[in-house]
């Protein structure tokens, strides 16, 4: 059993914000959109999750506690790395909070946080290749995100951060035929030039992403190795339409104002709540069906394993542990 007082705040700073949201991008290949919901909203739930996992390791360098890191499982996005505490693969589950009512109950009285579930989906507990020793590691993400047009218009006003993104449609970045998209042409309508990055595969399957420079109402050729598209990203503000050609795919993706979505989460907070082993999830846990209302989610996507956030165990324990144990690859 956990407390308010056993919560433990991770430091923030922005190129975790700026990690997690290329880790997000140069993950679109790998089928992350499992989990349901809009593309850009699943995208800042990968970068609030890379965000917590980068700021765990920085903690535990810190305070020196051992750990190595080692590739995820199931391989399906060869980037992403889990940390390795005495042999123990410890997976962080992250919920990023953006509601303002919400973040502010939080901020008033962490004690909610304890009211709310563990989620962890419930194929995802079932993969195989894991020990009934590893852990699971739940973590709370209190950020803004800029989801409507205003809300991201003010932001680029007074000169905030901010990272305009589209995502290629699903067959631009997971064409059925592998082969290359040929020599791309791009044209934007605006009377300014702009940076556009553009992020994709190669023959195989390596994420790759390179920066061109799109001058006002001309054709730019990007000559490239690209066999899939991901998606576009640029920094300035897009009030303009753009259009982006592949000649082996004989099509023109065109691309509005209304099509750019900002990943960056403002005043994030990071707060890492407890811990379980997988075998001790698996006889705690209740199942909760599809379509539930809990203090994360409006609606669940997919079929999860619960356990409250008070039935876990304290951070400190599992650091004092790792402390003592040999650090193993194993």
């Amino acid at each position: 059993m956990i407390s308010a007082s056993d919560l433990l705040p991770l430091r923030c700073t922005q190129d975790l914000v700026e990690g997690g949201i290329a880790y997000a991008l140069h993950a679109l290949p790998y089928g992350f959109n499992r989990a349901g919901g809009s593309t850009y909203d699943r995208l800042r739930r990968l970068v609030a999750r890379a965000a917590v996992e980068l700021a765990f390791r920085r903690r535990l360098s810190e305070q020196g506690i051992p750990f190595r890191v080692k590739s995820a499982i199931p391989f399906t996005d060869p980037r992403r790395y889990d940390v390795m505490l005495g042999g123990r693969r410890c997976e962080v589950k992250s919920f990023l909070i953006s509601q303002r009512d919400q973040i502010s109950q939080i901020r008033c009285n962490p004690d909610v946080v304890l009211n709310a579930p563990a989620l962890v989906a419930s194929d995802q507990h079932a993969a195989e290749g894991y020990s009934p020793r590893d852990l699971y590691l739940f973590a709370f993400v209190l950020g803004q995100v800029t989801t409507f047009r205003p809300d991201l218009q003010t932001a680029i006003e007074i000169k905030q951060p901010h990272t305009l993104v589209h995502v290629m449609p699903e067959a631009w970045n997971r064409p059925s035929k592998w082969s290359p998209l040929g020599t791309l042409v791009l044209k934007s309508e605006s009377t300014e030039a702009q940076t556009v990055e553009i992020g994709g595969q190669e023959e195989a399957g390596e994420i790759r992403s390179f920066s061109v420079e799109l001058p006002p109402r001309k054709r730019l050729e990007v000559q490239n190795r690209f066999f899939s598209l991901s998606y576009l990203h640029t920094k300035s503000s897009c009030s303009a339409r753009m259009g982006i050609y592949s000649p082996v795919r004989r099509e023109t993706h065109l691309i509005s104002a209304a099509d750019w979505h900002n990943l960056w989460i403002y005043d994030m907070e990071l707060l890492l709540a407890g811990y379980s082993t997988r075998d001790e999830f698996s006889r705690r846990a209740s199942f909760l069906p599809i379509g539930s209302r809990v203090f994360q989610y409006n609606q669940t996507q997919v079929k999860n394993l619960v356990v409250p956030v008070s039935e876990l165990r304290p951070l400190a324990d599992i650091f004092e542990w790792a402390k003592r144990s040999p650090v193993t690859d194993t």
